[in-house]
């Protein structure tokens, strides 16, 4: 009794483990003040789980696993049944119909699912397919290249595996090492870039794809419009602006 005593003149919380007899998932914890009512407890603790006040019984356990107390005072305070940080407190939900049963809250599997059909949801106005038809009919060319496979491929004519290059913005030089599509990347053309320098963001492969083989950090997968092909020779990393 005079470790309740003690508890119960401090004001300092006390942190619990919360378990619930229905709910096998749930799994929360939570500050108490030991000077709170097991009522004003269980008020707390129907906001988190569900369960009614009324159908709510209390068990204390210590941090072994063993049971300290049953709860069944609801005018006690808290402190009167010596928790301690680190104990667990389990909810024993005893309405039969409660909604915490049947797994109603855990398994999505038992929640009937709402199903229209495609004429119902055709005469929707407020649907996503109503909003993107509208998207695509205030700016069709844009949603054009946004789904096109072939996007710049003409720009791609020109290009083959071993040009020298530069790329923009920056003016970076490198050497193209892949030319085509990268699904992961985007719709359309790509073209791989091995920089002269460690500008890259990779080694040629990104999102698990291996494109080329490049050292790290002198990859880079660009949009063919970035890039320019020619006479681009490495440049001299020693070469003065001016004599």
């Amino acid at each position: 009794m005079a470790t309740s005593l003690l508890q119960m003149e401090g004001d300092d919380s006390v942190h619990l483990h919360i378990t619930h007899s229905n709910l096998k998932s749930f799994s929360a914890d939570v500050r108490f003040s030991p000077q709170m009512s097991v009522e004003a407890v269980k008020e707390k603790l129907w906001k988190k789980c569900g369960t009614s006040v009324n159908s709510m019984a209390l068990e204390l356990y210590d941090e072994s696993g063993s049971k300290v107390a049953l709860l069944s005072d609801d005018a006690r305070p808290l402190g009167f049944f010596s928790p301690f940080d680190g104990f667990r407190l389990h909810i024993i939900d005893l309405d039969p119909s409660s909604v915490t049963t049947g797994g109603w809250l855990e398994d999505t599997s038992l929640v009937e699912k709402y199903n229209i059909s495609e004429e119902d949801y055709a005469k929707r106005t407020d649907s996503f397919r109503k909003f993107k038809e509208k998207r695509v009919s205030q700016n069709p060319v844009a949603a054009e290249a946004k789904t096109k496979e072939n996007h710049m491929e003409d720009l791609c004519a020109n290009f083959k595996v071993g040009d020298r290059c530069q790329v923009e913005p920056g003016e970076k030089r490198g050497m193209v090492k892949y030319v085509g599509r990268a699904e992961s990347l985007g719709p359309g053309y790509w073209v791989g870039i091995q920089y002269d320098e460690p500008l890259g963001k990779h080694d040629g492969m990104v999102k698990g794809t291996r494109f080329f083989e490049c050292p790290p950090l002198h990859g880079g997968m660009v949009r063919p419009d970035k890039v320019k092909v020619g006479d681009y020779p490495e440049r001299d990393p020693f070469e003065e602006d001016e004599i």
